[in-house]
């Protein structure tokens, strides 16, 4: 009887064990292995059996038996959640599936700078985020869904402050336009409000002169003085006379020469016909200009001509005169590079 009874406790021990073992297989023992950055992304309809082979498919994933047991006993399947995860090296699953689970993604840090278009900027979302290019200039163009945030079809592009950002991938766009807008608002903090007060133009007057400004330099000690000859030609009742405007009217910034041809075009971007600034800016200006657009110099130049050895600086004049003689120079050094449009 003894006997007997020595046998089962030792039956029970070993069972115990082996369960112990199993449960210790399959829930705590590492079963992730990654070299990589280990971000993965579920998205909008993705079912588990998709998010599995996500992870087969980057090789995380060790043993995908234990894994699919221990997503099942956590209900996984029934909470799957998207978004960017990063999986990390030696995760058991049940460091795995709490993660998948909980929805605790991993932001973006979305940065976009130098952007010139909205197409190109809807590019850039749909490149960085779970935002479909076609849905936002959709809405981008859409004057009703862009006048409550004080835009038009024309300016909405002003709203973004080129810059950093930590979004979550799966933000709608919805979300995503009420963060940007509320970072547009922090951005106007009241130091640039009282400039632009103190300039007579509002936040859309700067962004505009800014990508103008932007887009006939890249030499930041030229940023302040060309915003100021716009500034005289606005005070002076002048037209800007602004050739990016032109470039922009003509979709074409490949330019490098504007002819009279050019001056005709029918737009209400050619500040060559019409007066005062365009309709909204030209691209999308960076923090650096906008700011030396705020604190532009205070001169008396009217003109500006590119050097004429392409170093991408220019003269600056008071007088027609004097300007007419720098284009004159800077026209025939382009004859000489055989530069005619």
């Amino acid at each position: 009887m003894k006997k007997i009874i020595k046998v089962g406790c030792l039956f029970v021990i070993i069972i115990s064990f082996l369960a112990g073992f199993g449960y210790y297989w399959f829930v705590w023992h590492p079963n992730t292995t990654v070299k990589d950055d280990g971000i993965i992304y579920i998205r909008q309809g993705d079912s588990f059996d998709v998010v599995v082979q996500t992870l087969l498919s980057k090789g995380y994933v060790i043993n995908e038996y234990t894994l699919r047991k221990v997503a099942n006993l956590k209900r996984y399947p029934q909470h799957i959640k998207t978004g960017r995860y990063r999986i990390t090296d030696s995760m058991n699953n049940n460091q795995l599936i709490n993660l998948l689970r909980s929805g605790k993604q991993e932001a973006v840090r979305l940065t976009f700078n130098n952007i010139r278009t909205l197409e190109d900027f809807a590019g850039t979302l749909s490149h960085q985020l779970a935002i479909d290019s076609a849905e936002f200039l959709t809405f981008a163009r859409d004057s009703a869904s862009v006048a409550p945030y004080g835009f038009t079809t024309d300016n909405f592009i002003g709203m973004f402050i080129p810059n950093t950002y930590q979004i979550y991938w799966n933000t709608t766009l919805p979300d995503f336009i009420k963060r940007m807008y509320r970072e547009y608002r922090a951005f106007w903090t009241p130091e640039r409000l009282a400039k632009t007060e103190q300039a007579r133009l509002s936040p859309h007057d700067v962004l505009t002169i800014a990508s103008i400004v932007e887009e006939e330099t890249n030499i930041p000690q030229e940023y302040p003085v060309i915003a100021g000859v716009y500034v005289n030609r606005l005070r002076k009742g002048w037209r800007l006379e602004a050739c990016p405007t032109l470039k922009f009217a003509l979709g074409d910034f490949s330019l490098q020469r504007i002819l009279e041809k050019h001056k005709y075009v029918d737009s209400p971007y050619n500040t060559y016909r019409n007066m005062g600034l365009p309709p909204g800016p030209v691209r999308m200006p960076s923090i650096q200009v906008i700011d030396a657009t705020l604190d532009y110099t205070r001169h008396q130049y009217m003109f500006f001509c590119a050097k004429s050895d392409f170093s991408g600086r220019h003269h600056f004049s008071r007088t027609l005169h004097e300007h007419n003689n720098y284009a004159a120079v800077y026209h025939q050094a382009l004859n000489r590079k055989k530069i005619y449009r």
